[in-house]
């Protein structure tokens, strides 16, 4: 991303035009618009905190990677940067951390120092308050993504994170291409389902296309792109099922109009049944610590984690051994292995280990 300043000169149509599908009209509409976000900005807040961090703490940790995720620019330039590199990994490099691991946190530093900034208090015409409003509702279907991870037990969360934060890219897309986006076209509807079927109607396109066009254009992982592209589609699974959930479960949490029989749908289709999704629509509203972010692998065994686990619950050799159905001898050569792979020197410094990192 470059630090240019200047606007770029886009074409426009019309709202209420007949869809523009030709490749003079509406196809050199969007491909301005595809260049134009190259120099899609991040908050000057989220790069200024990624080189401090780096600054205290050069190593990969997860304070960074959530710096680094916090913000819809960064996560693009740090995973191009990343994929351009001429390694083995090149083009399937999908998550934050991965692409941190790479770079070293003194490259993501340096990504984030060559990042277009927005500034909410120094706006210019050229984004208006796009940059925020796109931030503020990616960063809410991210937190709903890793609350329904919690509960479905879905496993790809780093990727999941990028994937949930990028959802809508294609839709400062179709604001450089089109007059009128999106106030115009999603006039009267409600629900996103209603929004992204107007789009459809009135442009030919919709913002979960142009998304995945736009993420394979930067040279993002296809596993990347198709979940973008995919996040509105009825018959979504897997992952683009959890991000289309989440998608709702942000717009409810911010006070938007969702389609209850398509929220029910979806949960059951990533296997989250009713009283999980009420669950979870209750809690997203209220801040919390969530979860802390696993940065490497665990090293314990299964056994080793059902012993550490019950002993953080406060229970005694005894009441552990009992419920594993182990001897008490056998429970004690467990935690005697788990204090020699943490490096813990008891069982309240292995607790915390463990927990603080994202183990427990």
């Amino acid at each position: 991303m470059s630090q240019s300043t200047a606007a770029p000169k886009l074409r426009v149509a019309k709202v209420g035009e007949p869809p523009v599908r030709s490749e003079a009209s509406g196809g050199s509409r969007l491909a301005a618009a595809f260049e134009a976000l190259d120099d899609f900005p991040a908050l000057c807040e989220s790069r200024d905190r990624v080189i401090q961090l780096v600054g205290d703490d050069p190593t990969v940790s997860a304070r960074l990677i959530g710096a680094v995720e916090s913000d819809v620019a960064l996560v693009v330039a740090v995973l191009r940067a990343a994929n351009g590199l001429d390694t083995p990994h090149a083009g399937r490099i999908d998550s934050v951390v991965q692409a941190a691991g790479i770079l070293t946190p003194e490259g993501v530093a340096a990504v984030a120092g060559r990042t277009r900034t927005f500034d909410f208090f120094e706006r210019t015409a050229v984004w208006e308050a796009t940059p925020e409003r796109l931030r503020l509702h990616a960063v809410a279907t991210q937190h709903a993504a890793a609350r329904l991870a919690d509960e479905g037990g879905y496993e790809d969360r780093d990727r999941l994170m990028v994937t949930a934060l990028l959802h809508d890219i294609g839709k400062p897309v179709l604001m450089h291409a089109y007059a009128g986006y999106p106030n115009q076209v999603h006039q009267g509807a409600r629900t996103p389902e209603e929004r992204i079927e107007r789009e459809q109607r009135e442009l030919g396109v919709d913002h979960a296309l142009v998304g995945g066009v736009l993420a394979r254009r930067w040279g993002l992982p296809g596993n990347v792109a198709a979940v973008i592209e995919r996040h509105h589609a009825v018959d979504a699974t897997g992952e683009a099922a959890f991000v289309r959930l989440a998608d709702m479960l942000a717009h409810y949490a911010q006070g938007g109009g969702v389609c209850a029989p398509e929220m029910q749908r979806c949960a059951a289709a990533i296997g989250i049944d009713e009283d999980s999704l009420r669950s979870v629509m209750f809690d997203l509203p209220f801040p919390g610590s969530g979860r802390p972010r696993q940065m490497e692998p665990c090293p314990l065994s299964n056994r080793e984690m059902d012993v550490l686990r019950l002993l953080a619950q406060g229970k005694v050799y005894k009441q552990i051994a009992r419920d594993l159905e182990l001897s008490a001898s056998t429970v004690r050569t467990h935690l005697h292995n788990v204090y020699g792979k943490l490096g813990a020197v008891d069982r309240a410094q292995a607790v915390l280990m463990a927990t603080e990192s994202g183990w427990l």
